[in-house]
């Protein structure tokens, strides 16, 4: 598995998507929806109230939005050449139901990419709330449907990664779940200042275990590897706990020069102040670039009531390829 190497990015870089817990950026990444933004959902919601249509229907064409447009337009430039993430503050969902919430998230993040979908079964939108099940190599289960702690990942590390990720907070837990969130960009800079011998093993392919997200002939592993530098963009895939399950479904040992790069990455990772941490509030949207940016959760516990169950909506974005989840 060490062959295959792309071009290593022997630069430490410097832009605004470099930062850790102790930089202070602007609004700290929040994006306060403006009264005309407000306004344009307010009247989409009595449009929408008035002409049902299913939400996977919904298009931002077929609406009066500019305010909006100008907004999403600023959030997709941060998340592509600035700090890579936004907290939007706030969708007035007390006002509306979860599914009228959920409809016009769609229509916000559509403005920002294309909604694609989030299982090999074609789901659109994901609801992220504990299932009661658990995880583990091989079992389909995937972290976001427990109420488990979470290490950094980006999502579909394993398959076709997206662009973009979102979430939409409708409920929050009683005690904990708290995101955090950190740049690669800054972890690579680490990694090349430190661990220069190691660098080089993130280019080569790793062993990921796929979650069971893909066709039932299918491979159970997908070979990848976490970073890959064009000339001009570094891109991440981050998923440690899939490729440790990678090679245990394989019934393969890890070799020393893999298992030192990850327990480097490990220590980089679970540094103190390397990234920021966010508790959401109902209404609020964080939208990550999934290439750029890694993401994170405490555990959590839920409230008695079923109603009342940590519920986040998430959603990927991906402009290349076709809808499908495998692109």
């Amino acid at each position: 598995m060490g062959d295959m190497m792309g071009r290593v990015l022997d630069r430490i870089l410097d832009e605004p998507t470099v930062w850790t817990e102790a930089t202070d950026l602007p609004d700290n990444g929040t994006v306060k929806i403006s009264k005309a933004c407000r306004s344009e959902i307010e009247q989409t919601l009595d449009l929408l109230r008035a002409n049902p249509l299913p939400m996977i229907a919904l298009k931002p064409d077929d609406f009066h939005l500019p305010a909006c447009r100008s907004m999403m337009a600023s959030v997709r430039e941060t998340l592509d050449t600035g700090i890579g993430f936004a907290i939007l503050d706030r969708l007035p969902i007390e006002t509306m139901t979860k599914d009228e919430a959920k409809s016009l998230y769609w229509l916000l993040l559509s403005m920002v990419g294309r909604c694609v979908g989030q299982s090999w079964a074609g789901d659109m939108m994901f609801d992220v709330t504990d299932s009661g099940n658990s995880a583990g190599p091989g079992t389909g289960v995937r972290g976001a449907q427990t109420a488990n702690r979470q290490r950094y990942h980006t999502d579909n590390s394993y398959n076709l990664s997206p662009e973009y990720v979102s979430l939409l907070c409708l409920e929050i837990a009683k005690e904990g779940g708290v995101s955090g969130i950190i740049s690669f960009y800054t972890v690579h800079n680490i990694l090349l200042e430190e661990y220069s011998d190691l660098l080089p093993r993130f280019y080569e392919p790793f062993p990921f275990e796929r979650h069971r997200q893909h066709a039932p002939n299918d491979a159970l592993i997908n070979h990848k590897p976490l970073f890959e530098y064009d000339n001009e963009t570094l891109k991440v895939c981050l998923g440690v706990s899939r490729i440790r399950a990678g090679y245990d479904l394989l019934g393969e040992e890890m070799d020393s020069r893999t298992s030192a790069a990850l327990d480097a990455l490990d220590e980089v990772l679970e540094r103190p102040g390397m990234g920021k941490s966010f508790t959401f509030a109902p209404g609020q949207i964080q939208i990550l670039n999934n290439r750029k940016i890694a993401h994170r959760r405490t555990s959590y516990t839920d409230w008695p009531e079923p109603e009342r169950k940590r519920h986040l909506a998430r959603l990927w974005l991906r402009n290349n390829g076709r809808r499908f989840y495998m692109g």
